[in-house]
């Protein structure tokens, strides 16, 4: 069976760089979205153009040097808005909008102070004027996670009406559980007419941690778009990370769902976005923390040297990362001591080694983690 493709959206230029102290200058960003381009994502999200005039330039000059990807650029359901996305897409060779409004009541009401007619008057509007500059339009419905499934069904089907090409169903507040928000893509595939006429795309939020979860269940029920930043990074509890999804669905073919990722390149796109944001990647993040491919404890190292399929699913190799590694702490074993011991060149009988560890484990318990240096010292009194 041939697979579906999944088209990956990337917006960490701009809805990841909405976390405080995490912004970059123009010349980052193109740093960034060129390292995007040979990574493989086929649309990046340049930036919110009416912003700042630092925002038009970067999404500006952006369009300029990126050649592969489509270059998205958002706005508000605005005329003014529309026309700077425009400008500042003027020079790409590929080009997106990205315009849209609230859904839900709670925005409607408490955001916009409308009603749900003028609201959807709004959105038809937005797209049809955005459809003068550009071909391939994104309709957003702000805070689909909580809106009426009716309204939102038929919010969807009149943007197409207008010309929407695709529609990101955003769970803008990360509030939606995965069945629900599975549910609610089906549902939308099953009773939108015109639903063909689109590609639906899933943004979410990680408020309760289920960003990852919500995306992939969105796809299974016939989303085709994700998206995404490197790292996760985004406002509050951030977003959907690019990685997590891409490894997920490389991990699991069952599912019939392929992108473009080079996930080689992971890693080390991870580990600049990092650096130049400032935002430091905390060590048990999935796929590119600096434990993701980490074993400590004895009963684990030990099944690792034995095979290495016994505790890693994804090969590290697969993402970036030279090999695996055997951290040596109080909770190792022998079996991962005399692995290190051994690829350092020493060499000890049996009754030599159990000495040895105990040795180990009294340095390990002072030092907590015990490098190369640390076992050169250790086997001084051997030699």
């Amino acid at each position: 069976m041939s697979k579906d493709k999944v088209y990956v959206f990337d917006t960490t230029l701009r809805d990841g760089e909405q976390v405080p102290g995490c912004q970059l200058n123009t010349k980052e960003k193109i740093e960034i979205a060129l390292d995007l381009e040979s990574l493989g994502v086929d649309i990046i999200e340049a930036g919110f153009p009416i912003s700042s005039p630092g925002d038009f330039n970067s999404v500006s000059e952006i369009s300029k040097v990126v050649k592969k990807p489509i270059i998205c650029a958002l706005s508000r359901a605005v005329i003014s808005d529309i026309d700077m996305v425009s400008l500042a897409l003027k020079n790409a060779k590929r080009k997106r909008i990205h315009t849209g409004i609230g859904s839900s009541d709670i925005h409607i009401k408490h955001k916009f102070n409308s009603t749900r007619e003028k609201i959807l008057e709004q959105a038809i509007a937005a797209v049809k004027y955005s459809k003068k500059f550009f071909e391939d339009v994104e309709f957003y419905p702000e805070d689909a996670g909580r809106a009426d499934q009716d309204f939102l069904c038929k919010m969807v089907e009149e943007v197409i009406k207008a010309g929407a090409t695709v529609i990101n169903i955003a769970d803008t507040t990360g509030y939606n559980l995965p069945e629900m928000y599975g549910k609610k893509i089906k549902y939308l595939m099953n009773n939108v007419p015109n639903i063909d006429k689109a590609i639906i795309s899933v943004h979410c939020h990680n408020d309760l941690g289920l960003a990852t979860a919500n995306s992939i269940a969105g796809l299974q029920n016939g989303a085709r778009q994700f998206e995404a930043t490197i790292n996760g990074i985004g406002e509050r509890a951030g977003n959907t990370s690019l990685e997590e999804v891409v490894m997920a669905l490389k991990s699991h073919p069952d599912l019939n769902l392929d992108t473009n990722i080079d996930s080689k390149k992971i890693v080390p796109i991870s580990k600049k976005v990092s650096r130049l944001m400032n935002m430091p990647i905390q060590r048990n993040k999935a796929i590119v923390g600096a434990n993701a491919f980490a074993h400590s404890s004895g009963i684990h190292q030990d099944g690792f040297l034995k095979n290495r399929d016994n505790y890693e699913i994804i090969n590290p190799e697969d993402v970036g990362l030279k090999a695996s590694s055997i951290d040596l702490t109080a909770r190792s074993g022998r079996a991962a001591l005399k692995h290190r011991l051994e690829l350092l060149g020493f060499s000890f009988s049996k009754v030599e080694l159990e000495t040895i560890y105990i040795n180990f484990i009294e340095m390990a318990d002072e030092k907590k983690l015990l490098h190369d240096e640390d076992l050169y010292e250790l086997m001084k009194k051997y030699k």
